[in-house]
């Protein structure tokens, strides 16, 4: 008898994201800063870290190109595993989400209230709140916000809230 096998299904076709040899390393360390804050071609700190897990952070990465597009330092952090990010050293942890920015938004299709433990009080989670809902796949993503507008516009109202 042959190993057991699985098949995984996708929810929808995903864009491949590029990553480098060292971020391709660090996604067993459970989460990674996949895309950086570049404003007028430098690193910044960021004014805002975008959160996402499996076929959301396609999403988040198109809202950090718009967010960008109109002036705002924003990096994306993939979390593939949140128990392994959970055990890397405290300075790993700062340095992918370090404590100085508060302004953080989760995108995430399951357990939504999971996810306050990463953005804090102060931030923002677009997920799903909602059981039993039956309906395709693209209406139940337009449905709980899951689009690049709904992201930027949920971005855009953290960033303008005070600290």
């Amino acid at each position: 008898h042959g190993a057991p096998t699985a098949l995984v299904l996708s929810r929808q076709t995903l864009p491949h994201q590029a990553r480098t040899q060292q971020q391709l390393g660090e996604i067993e360390r459970g989460g990674y800063v996949l895309k950086e804050s570049i404003l007028k071609d430098n690193v910044v700190t960021p004014e805002l870290i975008l959160i996402a897990t499996g076929s959301e952070v396609g999403l988040a990465m198109d809202a950090a190109v718009e967010l960008e597009s109109r002036g705002k330092a924003v990096r994306v952090v993939s979390m593939p595993s949140t128990d392994t990010f959970d055990a890397q050293p405290a300075s790993y942890r700062e340095a992918v989400l370090p404590k100085a920015v508060t302004k953080r938004l989760a995108i995430e299709a399951s357990h939504y209230a999971y996810w306050y433990k990463y953005v804090g009080l102060d931030g923002r989670i677009v997920g799903m709140d909602g059981f039993g809902e039956s309906a395709p796949g693209g209406d139940l993503f337009k449905h709980f916000g899951f689009t690049v507008d709904n992201v930027v516009e949920q971005a855009e109202i953290l960033l303008m809230e005070v600290s």
